[in-house]
């Protein structure tokens, strides 16, 4: 008995934990030879959401820097306490409580923030809608972040103009993604394949 108690709490702490960063965050070759899973979860969000494997990933990277749990520093109360967080966004995509619970509305996907696969499927959904609603072009990088942080609203009424150090982040989230992508053409062939048994 006391054997399949602790088989069952080891697969339960398995189950809850979250993958180290990538050693290679700027090598998307590398990042997803450590983790072939997020190349499996982020072609299928690719498939899903036609939204380019380098676009998504370079958001992931520019939110998050692959972190699993990654939550906004918190504010300072009299400039040295610690307090509250200012935005609920959490996880690899960084998105903020209303947004996912939309995206789960929507999906029926009932994903966490902090599973690699649900994240990415959030970023292709958000850049899909983007590129709906705002015409932007899915392997636009820059204008899909702008997007992205702004929400879709902020980017049509163009919030971003007043915000010169979200433009340079933009910019540099379209630099990663065409690294990303130039990396992906080279190495992609040569990725491991998801087993045919695999559902997801």
């Amino acid at each position: 008995m006391k054997k399949i108690l602790v088989l069952l709490i080891s697969a339960f702490l398995i189950a809850g934990c979250v993958p180290e960063p990538p050693k290679e965050k700027n090598n998307i070759c590398a990042i997803f030879r450590e983790y072939p899973k997020w190349y499996w979860a982020a072609q299928k969000s690719q498939k899903q959401w036609s939204v380019p494997i380098s676009v998504q990933m370079a958001i992931i990277y520019q939110e998050s820097r692959f972190q699993g749990k990654a939550k906004p520093p918190r504010t300072k109360l009299l400039w040295v306490i610690p307090w509250k967080r200012p935005t609920s966004a959490y996880g690899y995509s960084q998105a903020l409580n209303s947004t996912f619970a939309s995206y789960k509305k929507e999906t029926g996907n009932s994903a966490s923030r902090k599973d690699f696969a649900d994240a990415i499927d959030f970023i292709g959904w958000y850049c899909y809608k983007a590129h709906m609603r705002n015409n932007i072009p899915i392997t636009n990088a820059y204008a899909l972040y702008l997007a992205y942080h702004e929400g879709m609203g902020g980017y049509t009424r163009g919030t971003f103009n007043k915000k010169p150090w979200l433009i340079g982040v933009a910019k540099k989230v379209q630099q990663q993604a065409n690294n990303y992508h130039y990396q992906l053409v080279k190495c992609q062939d040569s990725l491991p394949k998801k087993p045919w048994w695999r559902v997801w």
